[in-house]
């Protein structure tokens, strides 16, 4: 299979570097490509600003306005008790009598006595679940956070099913069907009358979306030569942040979370228009053998691009068929790999490297309209705009200085940055904001370099396997990572403590990897115990 799958390869590399390996044709479908990746960039990240948490106080009868009351006022210190110079949002003192308020209201309550409240006031317009299911004050603070969860367990499932239906039934389907299922669940998800219900909507709309990034990575990058794959790679990537930045403005301009929701999920159902507008991957074609439907994409391509396709690579590419004989060598691959104390610690190691990078970038980016103090929807967009000179940077970085290198940089990077923030007061606004972008900028490199290096590390008929074993059990940091503002219940630096202890300490376990710049890809398990040894 390995033999087979590798003659297709260096076949079609071949041919496209000849026709053009990023033609007039690949920037057509590579261009749909990036508009599906900002589509599911938007609904997998809009729960940040669905969900959000918002600031508000106890509404104090008689003394704020039924019409327009206002979140600050000059006697907010004598009526609710004050915590870091804020209004406590769900309690307030006791009047010592109603009828002896003054017009101000000031130095009228028992600042000993304290009572709950059930209405509140808050600063600013904006709408989010909060206000529609009655999720104020702290003991249903999880119920936001949660949210978030139940969205990283819903792709959790979905990518298991995403990996089987794109290897069986092609790219584009599975593309176009992910996007449109992901728009009608996040249109229902508006107009749910319970807060359960919604959470039911919100895994199902994850769950079928969660394919789709991964899906349009793949269509990009099999379309083009091999010169040109980690350009598109970085740019796709790219595209994901900048979705992350359109859907943090529609938030800032809309500040309603159903309006949110309807302006990111009902755009997805114009991807139904590329199963007639893009094709499907050639090398899921050739993958089948079907021969015919990949000598018709590459003679578009070719006469698109302006040159002309021989009949002897036609010939070639009928010929090209799938090898279905692959299992044995996998499951004996498999056995041995099993055996290897070497390759088995290395892939503990990663594994816990893919949730620390789960957990890091995740983590930064829900945190970041909460732990920044400032304007939440410039602070996000600022998180995600530092995400596009990490991925460029790292394109430079890891072929000069290596893999093993730039990721221990990356990780430690990460985890002074949080260290920092944690000394740095919270009235040095910019400060702390840029002490927060580096961390997010080491945490979104030591994503990429990771995996660069888990693809490189491990042999050949079980990359594919490990990586997928390592990218799965990483989606745990994903889905703890939204609970981290809990955390700061407790102690508020404490989500920023433990991004660092969690970033240092893969950054020692990187140390156990070997260095694979510059060295073969391993076909053989012995080849992948001995990498970096010379």
């Amino acid at each position: 299979m390995t033999r087979k799958m590798s003659t297709i390869e260096d076949t079609l590399d071949s041919i496209l570097l000849r026709l053009g390996d990023f033609g007039k044709y690949q920037i057509y479908v590579f261009s749909l490509v990036c508009v599906a990746t900002f589509m599911h960039s938007m609904v997998h990240i809009v729960y940040v600003f669905t969900a959000m948490d918002l600031n508000y106080r106890c509404k104090v009868p008689g003394c704020d306005l039924e019409k327009f009351p206002n979140y600050n006022e000059p006697w907010l210190s004598d009526a609710i008790p004050f915590t870091n110079d804020k209004p406590e949002k769900c309690s307030r003192f006791a009047l010592l009598n109603s009828s002896l308020l003054s017009d101000n209201c000031t130095r009228k309550f028992d600042k000993n006595l304290r009572e709950t409240c059930e209405e509140f006031i808050y600063d600013g317009t904006e709408q989010t679940i909060l206000q529609e299911y009655h999720l104020q004050c702290n003991e249903n603070l999880w119920k936001l956070t949660i949210v978030g969860t139940v969205n990283n367990i819903g792709q959790f499932f979905g990518l298991i099913l995403s990996g089987f239906i794109s290897d069986r039934y092609g790219r584009r389907i599975l593309l176009v069907s992910t996007l449109v299922l992901c728009s009608i669940c996040g249109c229902i998800k508006s107009v749910m009358p319970t807060y359960e219900m919604f959470l039911v909507m919100e895994f199902l709309d994850a769950f079928f979306g969660a394919g789709s990034y991964i899906c349009g990575f793949v269509l990009g990058v099999e379309l083009v030569g091999p010169r040109k794959r980690v350009l598109t790679g970085t740019i796709i990537s790219s595209c994901y942040a900048l979705g992350e930045i359109l859907v943090a403005s529609f938030a800032w301009l809309l500040k309603s979370w159903r309006h949110l929701l309807w302006v990111t999920y009902i755009p997805s159902l114009l991807t139904l228009s590329y199963l007639w507008l893009i094709p499907e991957s050639v090398r899921w074609n050739l993958s089948k053998g079907r021969a015919e439907e990949a000598k018709k994409t590459l003679t578009k391509l070719a006469l698109t691009n302006g040159k002309t396709i021989t009949e002897k690579e036609l010939e070639i590419i009928e010929t090209i068929i799938k090898d279905q004989n692959g299992d044995d060598l996998d499951k004996s691959g498999l056995a041995e790999a099993l055996k290897s104390s070497c390759l088995m610690l290395r892939l503990i190691a990663c594994c816990f490297c893919w949730i620390t990078c789960a957990f890091l970038y995740y983590g930064l980016t829900l945190n970041s309209v909460s732990l920044v103090k400032g304007n939440n929807y410039l602070d996000f967009i600022l998180t995600s705009l530092i995400e596009i000179p990490a991925y460029f940077t790292c394109n430079l970085v890891v072929d000069k200085y290596g893999r093993k290198r730039s990721l221990l940089f990356s990780f430690f990077l990460t985890g002074a940055a949080c260290l920092a923030f944690i000394f740095i007061p919270s009235s040095s606004r910019w400060s702390s904001l840029s002490t927060y972008l580096i961390g997010k900028f080491g945490a979104t490199a030591s994503f990429t370099i990771v995996y660069v290096l888990t693809s490189e590390m491990f042999p050949t008929n079980l990359r594919h396997s490990f990586m997928g074993t390592c990218s799965t059990i990483g989606r745990f940091g994903s889905m703890i990572s939204p609970q981290t503002p809990l955390l700061a219940q407790f102690w508020e630096p404490l989500p920023l403590a433990t991004f660092a202890g969690m970033s240092i300490l893969a950054g020692f376990l990187t140390l156990t990897f070997p260095e694979t710049l510059h060295k073969k890809l391993p076909d053989t398990v012995k080849e992948a115990e001995n990498i970096g040894k010379s």
